[in-house]
C-alpha cells in the first residue's frame, strides 16, 4: 500500500510540473555571469496613440508605455496560474500587460511563443517577448517581456519565483543558457 501511495505522489507531482506552463524550480537572485563584463481597452490603452510608420512596425513610444505599464506590476508577487492583478506567473504576466494595449495572448507561455512576428534575441526591442527551454529538446517553459536592449545586455521584467522583478538574462548564468526565442507581438 505505501509502494501504491508513493508511486501516486510521484505520478501527481509529475504531471502538475509537466502541465504547469511557467514552472521555476530555481530562480536565484541574478547577478554578472562574468563580473569583469558590464480584449476591452481601458481608459490607459486609449491614450496611447496607435502610431505606426509606414511600415505597419509599433512606434519607441508605444513600446516604452507598455514596458512602463508592466514596470508598475514590479513586487507583485508568484503564484503558480496567477493572472493578477496582485500575483502572477510568468505567461499571465505578459498577458495581463499586453492586454492593457487591445494585445490579446494565449494565456500560456509555449503558445504565446508562435504568436505574433519571430525576431532574432539579438535584435529585440522594449516590448517585445524573449521565451526559454531548459534544454533544446524540451518545451518553451517561460516567457519574459523586454524592458531594453543594450550593450550590457537584455533586461526583461518577468514573473519568477521572486516576484515580478527585472534581471539582466545577457550576464545571468541561470537565464542566459535557457533562452530560446524572441517574438514581437505589438505589430
Amino acid at each position: 500500500m505505501f509502494k501504491a501511495f508513493i508511486r501516486t505522489a510521484v505520478l501527481l507531482s509529475y504531471l502538475v510540473f509537466s502541465f504547469s506552463q511557467c514552472a521555476v524550480l530555481y530562480d536565484p537572485p541574478t547577478g554578472p555571469k562574468n563580473p569583469s563584463r558590464a480584449g476591452t481597452s481601458t481608459p490607459e490603452a486609449r491614450e496611447v496613440e496607435k502610431e505606426t510608420t509606414a511600415a505597419g512596425k509599433t512606434t519607441t513610444r508605444q513600446r516604452e508605455e507598455v514596458v512602463n505599464y508592466a514596470k508598475k506590476q514590479l513586487g507583485a508577487k508568484y503564484r503558480e496560474g496567477g493572472k493578477g492583478p496582485n500575483s502572477f506567473d510568468c505567461s499571465g504576466f505578459t498577458t495581463y500587460v499586453m492586454k492593457k494595449f487591445d494585445v490579446d495572448l494565449s494565456p500560456v507561455s509555449r503558445y504565446q511563443a508562435k504568436e505574433g512576428k519571430k525576431v532574432r534575441v539579438e535584435d529585440v526591442q522594449p516590448g517585445d517577448l524573449v521565451f526559454f527551454k531548459r534544454s533544446p529538446a524540451s518545451e518553451v517553459f517561460h516567457v519574459a517581456l523586454v524592458v531594453r536592449n543594450s550593450r550590457e545586455g537584455i533586461e526583461v521584467i518577468h514573473s519568477t519565483s521572486r516576484g515580478v522583478v527585472i534581471d539582466n538574462i545577457s550576464q545571468s548564468s541561470y537565464w542566459e543558457p535557457k533562452i530560446y526565442s524572441a517574438r514581437d507581438v505589438l505589430r
